[in-house]
């Protein structure tokens, strides 16, 4: 009897606790499919990077609320944590952020997306999906392996803040302010950056720390069918990165998108120091369907004062079996100074 009244007293106890906590949703989706490249063997891929994620809220009184959000990122024909090249990444390589929301608009502190890659995904064909047949990872962002975490440790995706603080303004007769601001902080294993040393001396050495703190803004308008933006961010060795975007809705069937950037890299480079990329897109929802297009640019300055241009076309289409549940396929040719390269890729993404 005396046990069956402790257990029903700390249940009672879980149960207030309970009661006390955030409201908690754990979210999520998984992308596979088949994978084929120019010059590589058929591979099980994926489109969208896969994650678990979990995220809440508590409301605090007088319109303030408490919010965190934590996301696992992981490969679905393994099992294990997303990798980033030959390197696995941390376990929550998604995002891991804390914060507050009212009505000064939201502060959160820890790692995510950058502002500028948060807010130029709307203005991406492909939804802003690392999938090489989409724009985002590259041309879309000055192309020539930009990373807005370039000390970071190896594996690190090149899209993200790690040890800084977000702030996302309200929206005000549609417009918007976005910023995130990191620290210097060294991060042990980090890579090293040759620069404008050599390969025994480089401009920063491994687990470095920033030679500034690296900045990310943008201010976004919304008018009806039309959307702007304009940004830039600095990251951690000085790189500096400009873009401007737009899109509208032409029908609820049709919406076009067009964006440009501009890479720098004067501080750790002698010479292929200047990046320039554009890219158009086009959605069209036909039914269950969606069509996909767009053609993009790059040009960078190459040894000698010359230039290497990359051209991008990319088509892709999906299918939707229900709210959360889809089948794509996508084709893309890419064209770097002459060298032609293909992929192809059927598979399925479903969230929950």
């Amino acid at each position: 009897m005396k046990k069956s009244l402790l257990a029903l007293a700390v249940l009672g106890a879980f149960a207030g606790v309970a009661q006390a906590q955030s409201a908690v949703v754990i979210y999520g989706n998984i992308d596979a499919g088949l994978v084929k490249q120019t010059d590589e063997t058929l591979k099980i891929g994926k489109r969208a990077s896969n994650t678990l994620g979990f995220k809440g809220t508590e409301e605090l009184g007088n319109g303030l609320k408490a919010l965190f959000q934590l996301e696992i990122r992981y490969e679905p024909d393994t099992g294990t944590n997303e990798m980033g090249g030959a390197f696995q990444r941390p376990l929550f390589q998604g995002q891991s952020r804390v914060g507050l929301q009212g009505d000064f608009g939201m502060v959160r502190i820890g790692r995510g997306l950058t502002a500028f890659q948060e807010s130029t995904i709307a203005f991406e064909p492909f939804h802003g999906i690392p999938s090489v047949a989409g724009f985002y990872t590259d041309l879309q962002v000055g192309g020539n392996s930009y990373s807005s975490d370039p000390l970071g440790q190896a594996g690190n995706s090149g899209n993200r803040f790690s040890n800084a603080v977000w702030y996302n303004s309200p929206e005000v007769a549609g417009f918007q302010v976005n910023a995130s601001v990191a620290t210097k902080e060294a991060t042990t294993g980090g890579l090293a950056v040759i620069g404008r040393g050599t390969a025994l001396a480089p401009e920063y050495a491994s687990g470095a720390q920033a030679s500034a703190n690296p900045y990310s803004v943008t201010a976004t308008y919304k008018n009806g069918p039309a959307a702007l933006m304009v940004g830039a961010e600095r990251n951690a060795i000085e790189t500096k990165l400009y873009s401007i975007a737009g899109s509208v809705m032409v029908t609820p069937e049709l919406k076009l998108m067009a964006s440009a950037s501009h890479q720098n890299r004067e501080h750790t480079m002698l010479n292929q120091w200047t990046s320039r990329s554009w890219v158009a897109g086009a959605n069209y929802t036909l039914g269950a369907g969606k069509i996909l297009a767009g053609y993009g640019q790059k040009t960078q300055g190459v040894l000698n004062n010359g230039e290497q241009k990359t051209k991008q076309f990319s088509l892709g289409y999906e299918y939707s079996l229900s709210k959360r549940t889809y089948v794509y396929t996508d084709a893309s040719r890419k064209d770097i100074a002459g060298l032609k390269k293909n992929i192809f890729a059927l598979g399925v993404n479903h969230s929950f």
